[in-house]
């Protein structure tokens, strides 16, 4: 039987066996190649804090509401499923699928496990993936759309400075978006150095530690005391929020993107908050309807996140050009797996103790002819140096 990556209790993860489904008429059987879990949404599910695992969020209300005993999300009764973006071969498809052939590589949504069988007619989500496409590229096709919310919702223009706080995969596509946008300045936070050499690598003008220097002064030295006009706070820490207020100009927008989690009453908004006639907006791509309905929606903003990747996009930064998706990735270094049914709970292990440490993002690849690992596969990245696509899915450790 093929297996599936669930969250079986807060902090443990597991390998568990599922029933294949029978591939209906409008459906497509796909033997998945990469998989990986969303950094933000996913490890606050794997860790029990996530509110939809005591309440329900009542679409009529606007509200969360407590759910009823027993109700809880999951699979089977076996806990919630992990995973987000997929990629993977299509081995077999139904009768009425016309856009699809056996053989195409396809992205899609959907948790880790060795087989996914979904609708391939109405779902607007399962893309064919180009030959010209790294599936690194691929996997990031759900971070660019929430960066490229940011940017939107930020009011980012020609000219701006902006500040990007947080450079998981949603930050350190949005920086480079900024400057695709026309930022004059770009300017990125995050207390992990490697984050920080590629993103200014990638085409960011500044590059500034939270652990170490005062961020929200650093951004007012280097707009000659203004601040910068736009912020774009993705990692959903309350003191980045703070820092994101301070180093705003005045009348200046900052779009929260983050998930954060109950904030522990550090944040003061009685500061620069009060005086600087800050607008905070709260930012989710998948929210409809959008803010610039009936012109833009979550389709809208996908289908150009999937160009983008797809085909690249050139930055400039001085004298130099930069691609926006680099199509010339490290190899990673791995390993020789061998996966036996006896083996298989050890990839649950690691992948736990790395969800439980927010540490690296990992991806987990499926071996051809065995399916899971028995490791978790994080990508290196070269010290100091990497892409978009490198930043988004690299080991960053605690």
């Amino acid at each position: 039987m093929p297996r599936k990556l669930v969250a079986v209790a807060p902090r443990k993860a597991a390998l568990v066996d599922y029933e294949e489904p029978t591939v209906g008429r409008n459906q497509v059987k796909v033997r998945v190649e990469y998989a990986s879990p969303k950094h933000g949404t996913e490890v606050s599910f794997f860790r029990g804090d996530n509110p939809f695992v005591g309440d329900l969020f009542d679409d009529d209300w606007r509200l969360f509401l407590q759910r009823e005993p027993g109700s809880q999300e999951a699979e089977n009764g076996e806990g919630p499923a992990l995973g987000n973006p997929w990629v993977g071969v299509i081995v077999k498809k139904g009768d009425d699928v016309g856009q699809f052939r056996v053989g195409d590589r396809v992205c899609g949504y959907g948790s880790i496990r060795e087989i996914q069988v979904l609708d391939a007619v109405d779902d607007p989500y399962l893309l064919k993936v180009p030959d010209s496409m790294p599936w690194k590229n691929a996997l990031c096709f759900d971070p660019a759309q929430f960066a490229l919310g940011g940017i939107r919702d930020s009011l980012v223009r020609l000219g701006d400075r902006v500040a990007i706080f947080g450079l998981g995969a949603i930050g350190a596509i949005a920086s480079q978006m900024a400057r695709a946008a026309g930022a004059a300045y770009v300017a990125v936070i995050d207390p992990i150095e490697k984050r920080r050499h590629a993103a200014v690598d990638a085409g960011a003008d500044a590059a500034f530690d939270p652990l170490h220097e005062d961020v929200g002064l650093e951004l007012k030295r280097a707009t000659g005391r203004v601040g910068v006009d736009a912020a774009i706070e993705t990692s959903g820490n309350e003191q980045a929020l703070q820092e994101a207020l301070r180093g705003l100009a005045y009348g200046g927008t900052i779009a929260f993107v983050g998930w954060a989690r109950a904030f522990s009453g550090t944040l003061d908004l009685g500061r620069e908050a009060h005086f600087n006639n800050a607008s905070l907006v709260f930012s989710r791509a998948s929210s409809e309807p959008s803010r610039d309905h009936p012109r833009w929606d979550r389709g809208r903003i996908a289908m150009n996140c999937w160009s983008l990747l797809a085909r690249g996009l050139s930055t400039a930064k001085g004298s130099s050009t930069r691609s926006y998706v680099s199509k010339k990735l490290p190899t990673p270094t791995r390993s020789t797996w061998t996966a036996t049914r006896s083996r298989a709970s050890s990839l649950a292990s690691p992948l736990s103790e790395a969800l439980s440490r927010r540490s690296p993002i990992l991806y987990v690849e499926m071996i051809p002819g065995r399916g899971l690992p028995d490791k978790s596969h994080p990508i290196s990245t070269p010290a100091g140096r990497g892409c978009l696509t490198d930043v988004a899915c690299s080991s960053t450790g605690p």
